[in-house]
């Protein structure tokens, strides 16, 4: 062959190499710099669900009762439903975020549900006053908390409601309870009512905090909200409600500066503008650290909004119209500057068929069992007093200082 050509040839093939040298270096450094950036993109929302039960097992470290803390799981959906938990496209198992905390044996078994927006954690000033009396069970509801986030996907307000129930019934059998008594805060306490309206063998007695649901069109509120809503900046607002924007996908927005919002949140709920005792300073920042967590995660229980409440937070279904088939007995527990509106609970009374009592805290907002956590524990033990050894020196019979019926 001539020694040019062959010249030629090799010349031809090492550029080749080096072409295909380049293109390779050149995918290396691509995937180099791809994979040193995606960390950052998750980084813009610092959380996960390890961080929420870290975040947890760190507020919690300020309760002196022993606890156990597991995942229930409840499957993939109801059985014998076709419905994943609501067109989830994954059959994967779901679980319910459960503590259970040491009690005497024998002890009546008190069951807390958190309200919109908080989790089991926020009860954490109530769980040793309340475990020295109760086997104390608190949960975080499916798609909140440091529970399972399946993707929200339903469609109505009955869908929602059974989303809810269904989740808290199939965590009931697999923990194998009954005769149990259900508490339920602020929407918790919607879907206690609800659940006990669907299940009352399994309730003994139901205590609704600061419950929304026993409003209605006729609360002077609703007049106001409606006018209001006429305006333009109303019609703003009411517009980005049916859009289920909610206050959640604002901190997830923010990214790395949403816990110092939430910081900001807490300090003023629950320190400057409290109604009643301040947090301290180490409540304050594990409080704040574990709010940040449970909110910033994968958007799922709370695109309940638009379907439970209108904008306003008015209930859709308002309890007050299932009154009259109530089931079980209840106790009505609220802040006296509570914004839920304990008129409707004496509304709702009126049309009970069970023992029904509506108990006042003084010194107390929405977050009663926070803002005066020994006058929600003296509510409490006052409405379980026929489930409890009553004391011999007290008359248990009688309301504790400082509460008032209403």
């Amino acid at each position: 062959m001539n020694p040019a050509r062959i010249r030629c040839s090799k010349m031809a093939e090492e550029i080749r190499n080096a072409q295909m040298g380049s293109a390779a270096a050149a995918t290396a450094t691509a995937t180099a710099k791809s994979s040193s950036l995606w960390p950052s993109v998750l980084r813009w929302i610092p959380t996960s669900t390890d961080h929420i039960i870290a975040a947890e097992k760190r507020l919690l470290s300020l309760v002196k009762t022993p606890y156990v803390q597991e995942k229930v799981d409840i499957g993939s959906g109801p059985p014998g439903s076709k419905i994943r938990w609501f067109r989830s496209k994954s059959n994967e198992s779901r679980f319910i975020n459960t503590v259970t905390f040491d009690a005497k044996e024998g002890s009546p078994t008190l069951v807390m549900v958190h309200g919109y927006g908080a989790s089991q954690g926020f009860f954490f000033r109530n769980f040793d006053a309340l475990a020295k009396r109760f086997r104390v069970i608190a949960i975080d509801q499916l798609g909140w908390g440091g529970s399972s986030r399946p993707d929200f996907t339903c469609k109505s307000t009955e869908e929602t409601e059974t989303w809810f129930i269904d989740s808290f019934e199939e965590w009931r059998k697999a923990k194998n309870l009954s005769n149990f008594i259900l508490l339920g805060h602020s929407f918790g306490g919607y879907v206690a009512a609800k659940y006990a309206l669907k299940h009352p063998e399994h309730v003994q007695h139901l205590i609704l905090v600061g419950p929304v649901g026993f409003s209605s069109d006729s609360d002077p509120k609703y007049e106001t909200l409606t006018r209001f809503r006429a305006t333009w900046k109303g019609a703003i607002l009411n517009h980005l409600w049916e859009s289920n924007f909610t206050p959640m996908k604002v901190v997830r927005g923010l990214g790395p500066w949403g816990p110092n919002v939430v910081r900001r949140y807490t300090s003023a709920r629950f320190g400057t503008y409290a109604t009643g005792d301040t947090l301290t300073e180490d409540e304050s920042r594990l409080l704040t650290d574990y709010v940040y967590h449970t909110l910033a995660a994968k958007g799922s229980g709370e695109l309940c909004l638009k379907y439970i409440f209108s904008f306003g937070a008015f209930t859709r279904v308002p309890l007050l119209n299932s009154a009259s088939e109530w089931k079980v007995p209840t106790t009505f527990i609220y802040g006296f500057q509570d914004w839920t509106n304990y008129e409707g609970a004496m509304e709702a009374r009126k049309q009970m068929k069970v023992p029904c009592e509506i108990i006042r805290v003084p010194q107390a907002g929405h977050f009663v069992f926070i803002d005066n956590s020994n006058g929600f524990h003296s509510a409490v033990l006052h409405a379980c007093r026929k489930f409890l050894s009553p004391d011999p020196d007290s008359d248990f019979d009688s309301l504790p200082e400082g509460l008032t019926s209403a």
